[in-house]
């Protein structure tokens, strides 16, 4: 796994040296040129994480404090966005950290399970929503139907995947693999109750209420990150309409989920905001320089968060020192 990450990051790489050696220095004028406001992004990005938040409490039986749950939720962004981990170091990281928080192990690691798999549906949603926008602003039919067919591959996959969650006995059946894949700190918070990870799975795919909550709320916090996007290009010098700035925003967040290998989406995020601009009338230039702003914005708001998180791990690693007399 950490070979193939490794190539995915090095194909992505050169992807993106490729698209900004194509486009030369251009790219940063428009930044230039906008210049401090772009900073007001870095906060903005707080409104999806909160409506995305409140979705993952829909599927936590505690209730969490929404300070500590959205907290949370920035440090699995964080962790998937910055650190090469193929978008799940993050998620086993929320699961621990939700424990830690009083939510037993087993609950915690089903709603995080339960959470992804209903991102992965919330996506296809955006998609479709970026789709239909595309078709509006172009009338264009046959790149429209490239990206649904795409989609259409990849359905049946995430059904199978769900229809084994809610049918079957998943982690019960592939316990050597899922601790493989979950690593020795889940395996001591779970403490083998694989069959119980499953129930509670089945639990909250039963509950349709519970699920249908999460992915209101996720989908509304797809839409608000779009206002992101609207804003940059406006600062930049570009503005586009709502309905551009939804496409853009629909097909590069799904070309990154369903491309989870490469780490941070490094080049695909690029080469799709260039490959969709062109559609719609942003240049490769301005679209790359979008990437950037985008880019420097996950900076700066995920690396406070990957700092809290590593004082936090730096605290109980004392703590449990501390009390085993080790010093």
């Amino acid at each position: 796994m950490r070979l193939t990450v490794r190539i995915a990051l090095l194909v992505g790489l050169a992807l993106l040296i490729a698209l900004l050696a194509r486009e030369g220095t251009a790219i940063l004028t428009p930044i230039e040129q906008a210049g401090w406001v772009l900073l007001w992004l870095v906060p903005l990005h707080a409104l999806p994480l909160l409506l995305d938040s409140r979705g993952w409490q829909a599927l936590i039986p505690e209730r969490v404090p929404p300070s500590r749950l959205l907290w949370i939720a920035t440090v699995r962004e964080a962790i998937n966005r910055l650190l090469p981990v193929a978008n799940i170091g993050g998620e086993l990281v929320g699961i621990r950290l939700l424990a830690a928080g009083g939510v037993e192990g087993v609950r915690a690691a089903a709603s995080v399970t339960a959470e992804v798999l209903l991102t992965l549906f919330s996506q296809y949603l955006f998609v479709l929503i970026g789709v239909t926008c595309l078709l509006s602003l172009t009338g264009t039919v046959r790149s429209a139907t490239d990206v649904l067919i795409g989609l259409g591959a990849s359905l049946p996959l995430i059904v199978l995947f769900a229809a084994l969650l809610h049918y079957g006995s998943v982690f019960e059946r592939m316990e050597k693999v899922a601790v493989k894949m979950l690593g020795e700190q889940m395996l001591s918070l779970l403490n083998g109750k694989w069959s119980a990870l499953d129930a509670a799975l089945r639990a909250l795919l039963a509950d349709w209420r519970r699920w249908l909550r999460t992915l209101a709320w996720q989908l509304a916090g797809m839409l608000s990150g779009t206002i992101e996007t609207w804003l940059a290009l406006r600062w930049l010098g570009h503005s586009v309409s709502a309905e551009a700035a939804v496409v853009l925003e629909s097909l590069m967040q799904a070309a990154r989920t369903f491309i989870f290998i490469v780490p941070a989406g490094i080049g695909i995020q690029e080469a799709t905001l260039v490959g969709v601009g062109r559609l719609i009338g942003v240049d490769a230039d301005l679209a790359l320089a979008l990437s950037l702003t985008k880019r420097m914005r996950e900076i700066l708001f995920s690396a406070p968060a990957l700092l809290s998180w590593y004082w936090t791990e730096g605290k109980r690693e004392l703590h449990h020192v501390r009390g085993s007399g080790r010093l």
